[in-house]
């Protein structure tokens, strides 16, 4: 039985339909990749998964419950934990402190301030550095170790490199693989389509709110990708190793 299981979710905003008929799997210990050009309903999906975005029809199963009507907070103490696009740290509150703010979840496990500071070395000089002074990658680092916090069995991680610089990039994707020697399963939205790929198992491909494609990482290619959601012309125009946007 799969960890996760998504089943044929729709969710809207207000009457646009963001998401449309979604169905995927996550097993324990995955790591899975959600690819598609702006627009296409990745952060909508991962925050129906999460619970921050109410869904249409459908149903979320997490360990063979049914969590489709479960709030936010209670599917944090199940164990699912989100990482959203921009962060959205506490600025005024220092990194301990925003730490700290998600022990109120309550799960037990491995993960504390001093293991969190481990896995996000860059993180220890500014332990006491309020929120809002941080650069983008100590941010970054500092929400994936919030969500880190509540020892969850599912991370969803939107958009980790957005905004960041390569260096700042490759220091969080580093700190990463403390999580996947953990066993922790990975739902990661990610902007550049070639560490998508090297840091996932599978890659699920959206455009207007559906699957269009998916596939082990080490089977299905870039160009196959990208020909399915921007087509043969957006290929030639990106040809050149850069990385597709989501």
């Amino acid at each position: 039985m799969s960890l996760l299981e998504v089943r044929s979710i729709d969710a809207r905003h207000g009457l646009l339909a963001a998401v449309r008929a979604v169905s995927l799997h996550l097993e324990p210990g995955e790591r899975l990749a959600i690819v598609g050009a702006n627009g296409a309903g990745k952060t909508t999906l991962l925050r129906t998964i999460a619970g921050a975005h109410a869904s249409a029809s459908g149903r979320i199963v997490f360990d063979g419950i049914d969590i489709s009507a479960i709030p936010a907070h209670r599917r944090a103490a199940l164990g699912i934990a989100l990482v959203p696009e921009g962060r959205r740290l506490f600025a005024s509150m220092t990194v301990e402190e925003n730490l700290l703010v998600a022990r109120a979840c309550g799960r037990q496990g491995p993960w504390n301030i001093d293991t969190v500071l481990e896995a996000f070395p860059q993180l220890k000089p500014r332990r006491k550095a309020r929120a809002g002074t941080l650069s983008g990658g100590e941010q970054q680092a500092t929400a994936i170790g919030r969500a880190l916090m509540t020892n969850p069995r599912v991370l969803l991680l939107d958009e980790v490199s957005l905004g960041l610089s390569p260096l700042a990039v490759d220091r969080v994707y580093a700190s990463l693989q403390a999580l996947i020697r953990a066993g922790t399963s990975i739902v990661l939205v990610e902007q550049d389509l070639k560490r998508a790929m090297e840091s996932s198992d599978r890659i699920v491909c959206m455009l207007e709110g559906r699957i269009v494609a998916e596939g082990r990482s080490g089977e299905i290619t870039r160009e196959t990708i990208l020909q399915t959601y921007f087509g043969a012309r957006t290929i030639d125009a990106l040809a050149g190793g850069n990385g597709a946007g989501t």
